[in-house]
């Protein structure tokens, strides 16, 4: 893909995993473009967050259309009118129905707060504590017809550790957060991504193998 990748951003809440991005694109690190972001919430803090770094801003409130359809029949002929190639969720709070998906296939990414498709859904975080694994983490996926359920491109995995709360888990995975997501998006800007089904394969130099991960910590095996 040439030159650099235009995104657009949908949030409904505070927007971190948006500054995590503007970060990135601002310190050169990822080859890509803002065009627009969207939030369905008027009193989203994203929005400001955008609006500090000049970027345009607009509010589609959901409640103003009688239907799900409709509404997304409207964020996507904005987003198309701002020329956007790739759609990243950050935090927002709808489910896209088929007329959304199919505007933009494979080119919708989100971000999830736990290994999928291990605890898809809301309080993930909760029913991580209250399963007793000893690893959750966050992954990035493309969207799909369903919750939480498109193909899987990069996931980092976060020790759980016996004092945990949702709140420090939810502060150590969220830092993952912004690390994994514009990595994801700059693969997709240097046209790295092959989609086999529900596989996703990242073209890359570096083929070294990852270590396991024990938690809690082999003990001399």
């Amino acid at each position: 893909m040439a030159g650099r990748l235009k995104i657009g951003v949908l949030v409904s809440g505070s927007g971190s995993n948006l500054q995590s991005i503007i970060d990135q694109i601002e310190a050169g690190r990822l080859r890509a473009d803002v065009r627009i972001v969207i939030s369905n919430d008027p009193e989203a803090y994203a929005l400001k967050r955008a609006r500090e770094h000049a970027i345009p801003t607009l509010v589609v409130n959901h409640q103003d259309y009688k239907n799900r359809e409709d509404f997304d029949r409207r964020m996507v002929e904005l987003l198309e009118a701002y020329g956007v190639e790739l759609v990243v969720m950050a935090g927002f709070m709808r489910i896209l129905t088929p007329i959304f998906l199919r505007a933009f296939p494979m080119r919708i990414m989100n971000i999830h707060p736990a290994l999928l498709p291990s605890f898809p859904g809301l309080h993930t975080h909760r029913k991580v504590l209250a399963h007793g694994v000893k690893f959750s983490g966050c992954t990035v996926h493309f969207a799909a017809d369903g919750v939480d359920t498109g193909p899987i491109i990069i996931q980092s995995a976060v020790p759980v550790y016996d004092d945990d709360t949702e709140e420090t888990l939810a502060a150590r995975i969220l830092r993952e957060e912004h690390r994994i997501y514009p990595q994801a998006i700059q693969f997709f800007a240097e046209g790295r991504i092959e989609i086999d089904g529900r596989r996703v394969r990242v073209k890359s130099d570096n083929a070294d193998q990852l270590p396991p991960l024990h938690n809690p910590p082999l003990e001399g095996f």
